[in-house]
């Protein structure tokens, strides 16, 4: 028998971040697919659009608001929050007959946990024009959506009862975008949500154990080995995390420790505008398409507290398409009762993506 190799074998990949377990199975990229096909839009899109209730001096959509006639970033509270910031305290006395029960015994405290959340939501426009993505702005463009993610950081930490601020994009109707206006969104919360609650806990767990940084490690460790990289400048690099989950996801880390973006200099913001870009646009050239993903980045709460040593600034982007504009990944069946699957190793994704321009496609034909 051969010696065992990544690309041809099936083999298990840990996350250190999550400390989890990823399947890889890459001679499964070799199978044919009868599957669903999703729909591309090639058709072009107007600069503006007077039925978006994102593009300038339009009707939003309730309350008869309208949107100022901006030419830059521009921000509003989303008209459609997922948390409210006003709203009854909730005690354990309003579960029981919520819950169908005459009232809470013990085990069914532990059972059925329930806790308020306040919080807000807004909605950041990165651009006035409705007919480009991020992959398509300029860096000096992108860079203004950096600082406006700093700036409303740093505005809704002071909010006493928020704790935790997740900025987002959901790009595309594939990740369920309901409008294709460039834009993203800032939900703050009172508690640390899952996913970067249990990176805290692993970054406490590494560095107790090693007495350094997680990321800041692993980072120094992928400088080494290249395979993975998809891109880099000064200050941040893009790589194909070695236990990725999605086909062609990729992490967006600082180079030196560094756990909220309002800590950045003026040559960091502009560095990680432009590693945005680049990413975004190797994205879009891939499969030339306007690339779907979900994208957000983690750093450190709002809590008053000092995670120097459980946070590390990072970006994840999620992108679903797996072999071309139309067949995307789906997480079913054994990644959603065992554990998540992949077709292709991170060390291929990489290489086809490091391999992709960097002049957008649509700019270039």
């Amino acid at each position: 028998m051969s010696a065992f190799d990544f690309t041809e074998h099936p083999h298990r990949r840990f996350n250190p971040l999550t400390r989890s377990w990823v399947l890889c199975s890459p001679h499964r990229a070799k199978r044919p697919w009868l599957g669903q096909q999703e729909e591309v839009n090639a058709d072009p899109r107007p600069e503006y659009l007077p039925e978006c209730y994102l593009c300038p001096r339009n009707k939003r959509a309730v309350d008869g608001a309208s949107n100022p006639d901006y030419a830059t970033t521009f921000v509003f509270p989303n008209d459609y929050p997922a948390v409210l910031e006003e709203q009854p305290e909730y005690t354990s006395d309003c579960s029981a007959n919520q819950l169908g029960l005459d009232k809470l015994d013990e085990k069914a405290k532990k059972l059925f946990q329930v806790r308020g959340v306040r919080g807000n939501c807004h909605v950041v426009c990165f651009s006035p024009k409705h007919n480009v993505t991020l992959a398509e702005m300029t860096v000096p463009e992108i860079k203004i959506v950096v600082d406006t993610w700093a700036d409303i950081y740093q505005k809704l930490g002071e909010k006493e009862f928020v704790n935790y601020v997740q900025m987002f994009e959901n790009k595309g109707s594939a990740m369920g975008c309901s409008n294709p206006h460039p834009h993203g969104q800032i939900w703050s919360l009172e508690d640390v949500p899952e996913e970067p609650s249990k990176e805290m806990q692993a970054f406490t767990a590494y560095r107790e154990e090693n007495h350094s940084c997680l990321l800041c490690d692993y980072t120094s460790i992928e400088c080494e080995a290249k395979a993975r990289i998809v891109c880099e400048n000064d200050s941040f690099l893009c790589v194909t995390p070695f236990w990725a989950i999605w086909p062609y996801e990729t992490m967006v880390v600082a180079k030196q420790h560094t756990t909220k973006i309002v800590d950045l200099n003026e040559k960091q913001r502009v560095d990680l505008a432009d590693i945005i870009r680049r990413v975004t646009c190797r994205y879009d050239n891939l499969f030339q398409c306007s690339f779907p993903y979900s994208m957000g980045v983690h750093q450190a709460p709002v809590d008053g507290k000092d995670h120097e040593g459980d946070c590390h600034l990072h970006l994840h982007f999620y992108p679903p398409l797996l072999r071309s504009a139309t067949v995307r990944k789906f997480l079913v069946g054994f990644e959603l009762l065992g554990e998540p699957q992949r077709d292709i190793t991170a060390e291929q994704a990489a290489e086809r993506l490091r391999n992709c321009s960097e002049t957008h496609y649509t700019l270039s034909n």
